[in-house]
């Protein structure tokens, strides 16, 4: 691969391990929260957190940019913090790729800690363990499968993301042209053979992390997408 597809490269890893590592930190309490409730909202919930499976990245994308503008609230507080605007910035395509990856990240858990936590976290209960060492201890061990599945799906999703962050961040190399946007660049100049190379890496990293996915879930009991 040329050096120059390095950067690029470069980027879409930091993205998507940033973006996983910060979905997991709130998203696994999201998720055992959103388990646990059983209230006439949870539909609505749950919506909430899956509507980026569905609903258009350019939609997303317009919506967060409008609201990473300097003149609004989140917009403005992020520019008085930083003296960056949020928008064609690195930091704002981290957030955007946060909300589109959640239901990667936040539906396997979800669908996990119904189906075995919350029956398992009763039983402990009844031991007297307290609610921490029920969730770190006995919990998200039997659940090892969905946090492999999570992350490995978050991780890929965030690593092919096109629309939003183009819509976003745009084209700023060594801050947002991440190696999706370095493969329309070089569509778009007509450079086919170091776009198959991008596409072929693209493909590659993906199809590893599947393999990876498989594997680990095949060895601590099968866990189905």
């Amino acid at each position: 691969m040329d050096s120059a597809l390095w950067i690029p490269l470069l980027l879409s890893l930091k993205l998507a391990v940033s973006t996983v590592v910060i979905l997991l930190l709130f998203g696994l309490p999201l998720a055992w929260q959103l388990a646990k409730y059983q209230g006439r909202l949870k539909p609505l919930f749950e919506a909430l957190v899956a509507l980026p499976l569905v609903m258009p990245p350019t939609v997303l994308g317009y919506y967060l940019l409008v609201a990473f503008a300097p003149d609004t609230a989140l917009g403005g507080l992020w520019t008085s913090l930083t003296g960056q605007q949020l928008a064609f910035s690195f930091s704002g395509i981290l957030l955007g790729s946060i909300f589109y990856s959640m239901p990667f990240v936040v539906q396997p858990l979800l669908n996990s800690f119904q189906q075995v936590g919350l029956h398992y976290d009763k039983v402990v209960s009844s031991l007297g363990v307290s609610r921490t060492k029920r969730f770190v201890f006995f919990i998200l061990p039997l659940c090892k499968p969905a946090l492999i599945t999570a992350t490995t799906l978050g991780f890929a999703h965030t690593l092919g993301e096109f629309g939003l962050i183009l819509m976003i961040g745009g084209n700023i190399p060594g801050e947002t042209k991440v190696l999706s946007i370095e493969l329309y660049n070089q569509v778009e100049l007509m450079n086919y053979g170091q776009a198959n190379t991008i596409a072929l890496v693209l493909i590659g990293v993906s199809l590893l992390s599947l393999i990876l996915l498989y594997r680990s879930n095949h060895r601590v009991g099968m866990f189905k997408l």
